[in-house]
């Protein structure tokens, strides 16, 4: 008898999952996961389970609920500990290449300006073939890794890679970077499938393609223990209908922090996919369903975890043309390579691209812009701006710039001419540089040095730099984490005397004083460029 062919359900929560913990992009590398099992996960849960009642204590304040506490009952110790145990190992390894790391970084400090090559035989067995040890022009020693090689390593654990699957009928969701998935009280269903398996694109496809289910259950190895858990995710209805656009010039369409689908008859752009799921909502949105059957082109402008979010990202995978991100040439720990990353989490057309290099478009051209500050002050090559040209207009997707240095804005003013619309982001304040990339640091940093080194982008006084510069004829504010499905990943709390904010109608003022259209679009926006 055949079986019925249903749809997947819109409002299907699928969350990528390293270790039972919400996958990004620090996860996905061999280069550095093992680091952040060491340094963050295994710390939390010893902590939690030393004494949960300070974790449940510290999250009741608004302050502290993106900081490192289990946003769990205390009830939950015995769980957290046999999560503990079995990553201490299964993950043996990992914490072997960290205590490693830090072997290697005391040997490197002991390098003073004179050859390293008396130094390849100390450095530690586990990562002797994965390392080259190289000075600055300072004579500064570091590490560069061979990070291909450890994609093809006994550290690149997709065995730890899994899904997290369930239905949510609202944008409330807890904050995942701190906390692991446990178990299915929710009703969710833990998928032991890694990121590149062909399966999830079989699945996501069955959103507007109906399909048989049994087929895809077997082929994500889902017991039949679960096959009612699984069946509930489908549906006999349809999808509504998402036409391409299909009229002239340019539209552009707001998806929600730096999300905004670019479209013209010829091709579809959508940059930094983060995606609302449908459900009865009274504050108006776009959602996966409202994007079109084919996006052509996936624009990324940095690795940070609201802009490149692998959750969306696997679901629109069979989705998606091409998937361009910024060149960078791997090997440094605070800076994988995105390429690699996602051709190793099976996307399979990845176009890196550099500052000022440019890609072809039908009826126009995508061109590669630097992108400075937001990244504490490291050396950051996997971030880019872009610039979309179509049908004779032109777009910059600016992301979280900031104007550190306003003269770079000249030289770009110069190279590329008239800007029509401009999209930045201003998160002035940012978090300090450790809430990123401490479990990367071999040695805390001082607590105001720390404090200084911001992931901050532009305030009114460098985002006015910009537009006096590059002179947009429009100007929108993205990437504030307003909307309420980001709060799983931003733990933002604005309120009007944010300083984002006010910083953000003092942009608008300025835009309004020199008569430049401009807005901060919350939650879904429409524009047309003619």
């Amino acid at each position: 008898m055949s079986q019925p062919a249903l749809f997947l359900k819109q409002n299907v929560v699928t969350e990528p999952l390293y270790n039972q913990w919400y996958a990004w992009w620090f996860l996905a590398s061999p280069m550095t996961a093992p680091l952040f099992v060491a340094n963050l996960h295994v710390k939390i849960m010893e902590s939690f389970v030393a004494n949960p009642a300070i974790h449940v204590a510290a999250l009741k304040s608004p302050a502290l609920r993106g900081g490192p506490y289990l946003n769990l009952g205390v009830d939950r110790v015995g769980d957290v500990k046999a999560l503990l145990e079995r990553t201490l190992k299964d993950e043996a390894l990992s914490l072997q290449y960290a205590k490693a790391m830090l072997e290697l970084d005391k040997l490197l400090a002991t390098a003073e300006g004179y050859s390293l090559e008396d130094l390849y035989p100390r450095v530690p067995d586990l990562l002797r073939g994965y390392v080259e040890l190289t000075y600055d022009l300072n004579n500064r020693a570091s590490p560069r890794f061979f990070e291909a090689l450890l994609y093809r390593s006994p550290f690149h654990r997709e065995s730890s890679q899994s899904l997290s699957m369930r239905l949510i009928h609202g944008d409330e969701r807890p904050y995942v970077f701190s906390t692991p998935r446990l178990d299915t009280a929710d009703g969710s269903l833990q998928v032991k499938v890694p990121y590149r398996h062909e399966a999830i694109d079989r699945l996501f496809a069955m959103r507007r393609t109906p399909a048989p289910v049994a087929p895809v259950r077997e082929a994500l190895g889902i017991a039949e223990k679960d096959a009612d858990t699984f069946a509930a995710f489908f549906t006999e209805e349809p999808p509504r209908p998402a036409p391409r656009y299909d009229g002239d010039g340019v539209r552009v369409r707001y998806f929600g922090h730096a999300c905004a689908l670019i479209e013209s008859r010829h091709v579809s752009i959508l940059t930094d996919p983060v995606v609302s799921y449908d459900f009865p909502t009274d504050l108006p949105r776009y959602t996966f369903a409202d994007l079109p059957e084919k996006i052509d082109y996936v624009l990324i402008t940095h690795g940070h975890a609201d802009h490149l979010m692998f959750e969306p990202l696997l679901q629109l995978r069979h989705r998606i043309g091409t998937l361009v991100v910024p060149a960078a040439g791997g090997g440094s720990l605070a800076d994988p390579s995105l390429k690699l990353m996602l051709k190793q989490a099976g996307f399979q057309n990845v176009v890196a691209l550099a500052e000022l290099e440019s890609l072809p478009l039908p009826n126009g051209e995508l061109i590669g812009l630097p992108f400075i500050g937001e990244h504490g002050d490291l050396d950051i090559q996997a971030k880019l701006a872009h610039l979309v040209k179509l049908e004779g207009k032109s777009l910059l997707m600016a992301a979280d710039s900031n104007a550190l240095e306003p003269h770079l804005y000249e030289h770009i003013h110069r190279e590329v001419g008239h800007i029509d619309m401009m999209w930045l982001g201003m998160e002035s304040e940012g978090g300090p540089l450790s809430w990123m990339y401490g479990p990367l640091l071999p040695a805390p940093m001082q607590r105001k040095m720390d404090q200084s080194r911001r992931l901050n982008g532009s305030n009114a006084v460098r985002a006015i730099e910009i537009v006096q510069r590059l002179k947009p004829g429009q100007v929108h504010i993205y990437a504030m984490g307003r909307e309420p499905w980001l709060g799983h990943v931003m733990v933002m709390g604005y309120h009007e005397n944010s300083p984002q904010l006010v910083e953000s109608r003092k942009l608008l003022a300025y835009c309004a004083e020199k008569g430049i259209p401009a807005g901060m679009p919350y939650g879904q926006a429409e524009y047309f460029l003619r």
